[in-house]
């Protein structure tokens, strides 16, 4: 398991615009980069990443090699209910990894 993490306020108002930002710790390998002998190095990258709010989808993204290492991903959405939030990342070689925040809607 990577290291992930994950701001997003613990409390809002209903109806509230709350900013999420997440980051998690991956090399992000393209599959393009030679290796000091030569030998081309596997791709490893994220190729997906999905947000849901009380079960329900509220954003998702797809990753491409091209993407940064450490990937970075800036979102907001509205504050309807309290509830869990759950981030997915899925990546090459089977890679998945899922943490959940709780939020208290007033």
């Amino acid at each position: 398991m990577v290291r992930a993490l994950i701001n997003c306020p613990k409390t809002a108002k209903k109806g509230e615009i709350i900013e999420i930002k997440t980051l998690i710790s991956h090399v992000m390998e393209t599959g393009y980069r030679a290796d000091s002998v030569g030998k081309v190095v596997p791709r490893d990258i994220l190729r997906r990443f999905t947000c849901r709010y009380a079960g329900e989808q509220i954003f998702s993204a797809d990753l491409y090699p091209a993407i940064a290492a450490n990937p970075f991903i800036s979102f907001t959405t509205v504050a309807t209910a309290s509830g869990t939030l759950s981030f997915t990342w899925d990546g090459d070689n089977g890679f998945t990894q899922t943490e959940t925040v709780a939020i208290i809607v007033t």
